[in-house]
């Protein structure tokens, strides 16, 4: 069974970034492959952040109703956070030398059981809390 791969929010807009040309299309490429293997995992923030920029920030958003169906659809790969997720983030963030934001997506990345961590905003090769950092991107 392939590994655990969590989604970072980035990975998951470009997917329904139309306009974002070739980022769009590796994105659908990986969230697709992700699909047929049962690999993919994220957490809620993932979603909150996709949400407020699919429907606010890119030149062409996607309707609010659009936007829901899509979360509908990957509620399934998200797992559930906490406050213990939260210390484990603070950990990581002094550690790592990385937002805070950055550090709860390794926290789920890493409670969800992921082996990957699929971002544009993190240094790609880079291993952070035994995730492993890969720019799909690149």
């Amino acid at each position: 069974m392939p590994a655990k791969s969590f989604i970072d929010t980035n990975i998951l807009l470009y997917g329904h970034d139309v306009e974002a040309a070739d980022k769009h299309r590796r994105a659908m490429e990986l969230l697709e492959q992700l699909w047929r293997d049962r690999a993919g995992v994220l957490s809620p923030q993932v979603l909150q952040e996709f949400y407020v920029n699919v429907t606010r920030k890119l030149a062409k958003p996607l309707a609010k109703s659009a936007a829901h169906r899509v979360i509908a659809t990957y509620s399934i790969w998200s797992i559930e956070t906490s406050s213990e997720d939260v210390l484990a983030a603070c950990r990581i963030e002094e550690e790592a030398r990385i937002s805070f934001w950055d550090a709860l997506i390794c926290a789920s990345a890493i409670k969800a059981g992921a082996e990957i961590l699929y971002s544009e905003d993190l240094n790609s090769g880079q291993r952070i809390a035994g995730l492993q950092i890969l720019n799909p991107f690149q």
